[in-house]
């Protein structure tokens, strides 16, 4: 094919913005991880606290990992943005709920607080990444 490709946009000048918040969230969910971990090891011992701490840790980790595929797919090529989005967002979806239909299937004494876990992790990520968001653009 002889016809040209179409004019792109340039890229932003500082592209850090899009993963500026995970290192502050990082350490909110390393913190989530501890209390839950305490909450669960009191209210149930030892497979209460792995499995709070667990369900903190599979947000943690696939929140983590959506954002820097999304920040990496709008830097290297903003057209990527939304079909790498979505199969990002699909594959994390389908492993939580995956691990949530094991966890309510098994006999593990831990699996209450698992999804408790999930749930607590799920609720503040979300919040203080709104907070984040609104702090910086509250700043400009």
């Amino acid at each position: 094919m002889d016809t040209p490709l179409p004019d792109l946009p340039p890229l932003p000048a500082d592209p850090r913005w899009r993963v500026e918040h995970l290192p502050f969230l990082s350490v909110v969910c390393m913190a989530l991880i501890l209390f839950a971990a305490s909450a669960g090891f009191f209210a149930g011992g030892a497979p209460d606290a792995l499995g709070a701490a667990a369900g903190v840790l599979i947000v943690t980790i696939s929140y983590s990992m959506s954002t820097l595929v999304i920040a990496w797919a709008d830097t290297v090529r903003p057209a990527l943005l939304m079909p790498l989005g979505l199969l990002t967002y699909t594959l994390k979806y389908t492993l939580l709920g995956v691990i949530l239909a094991f966890g309510v299937s098994s006999d593990w004494e831990g699996r209450t607080a698992l999804g408790l876990g999930i749930v607590a992790g799920v609720m503040v990520w979300t919040g203080v990444q709104a907070w984040w968001m609104y702090r910086r653009t509250a700043q400009k």
